[in-house]
């Protein structure tokens, strides 16, 4: 009972979750659970963070097989280059507002010291010597708390957003061109429709929101 009650908390992998995925697909064709419990289960697999979460979706299932655990990946050994590369895009996206600030201030600057004809005090400082002594609390906090990890996992899942919204709608428009959805399809044919086309695979499961997690 204590190992079962431990791998339940045990946290689940994209792999667990792929797994679940298949076996209610198979649910689905056997006609054991219908379009909309698929639907409802699927969103809460690829959501689910423990096996317990997973196994929960399978338990009323005669023939689905317990989520094996998906084996450890090895660390590969460019990791430290990830890791700069992260933490440099991270200073990028922290810096980037402040350093163009920086230059544009200080043109208008010299324009002026150049047209009064004698030196003008170096009146910017006081611009982005503040912001960036700001900057410089966050990036240091920002770096001790790994920040430019979450970024990243930001960054990367707002770019999957962006393509399953492309892969959607052309799934719509081809279904429009096909007569399969009408021209202006209501909320509930257009939900119905995006069930469908996951549960063939022509569409996986819109991208969760990162935790932050390895």
């Amino acid at each position: 009972m204590v190992e079962y009650m431990g791998r339940e908390q045990m946290r689940a992998a994209d792999a667990d979750r792929q797994q679940v995925a298949e076996q209610l697909r198979a649910a689905l064709e056997e006609g054991r659970i219908d379009l909309a419990e698929f639907d409802e289960r699927l969103r809460d697999a690829y959501a689910a963070k423990t096996y317990g979460d997973l196994d929960r979706l399978l338990t009323d299932l005669p023939n689905a097989a317990p989520v094996v655990p998906a084996p450890p990946r090895a660390v590969a050994p460019a990791a430290t280059g990830q890791r700069d590369r992260l933490t440099s895009a991270w200073l990028g996206h922290v810096w980037g507002q402040w350093a163009k600030a920086l230059v544009f201030f200080t043109l208008i600057w010299a324009f002026g010291s150049i047209f009064s004809g004698e030196p003008v005090f170096y009146w910017p400082v006081w611009i982005v010597g503040p912001w960036g002594l700001v900057l410089l609390v966050r990036t240091a906090g920002g770096l001790a708390s790994g920040e430019p990890r979450r970024h990243a996992l930001e960054e990367e899942h707002r770019r999957r957003l962006r393509e399953h919204r492309h892969e959607r709608k052309m799934l719509y428009r081809r279904a429009i061109a096909a007569g399969e959805l009408p021209a202006n399809p209501s909320k509930q044919q257009r939900k119905a429709f995006i069930a469908e086309a996951m549960a063939r695979g022509d569409l996986p499961p819109k991208p969760r929101k990162p935790d932050g997690e390895g």
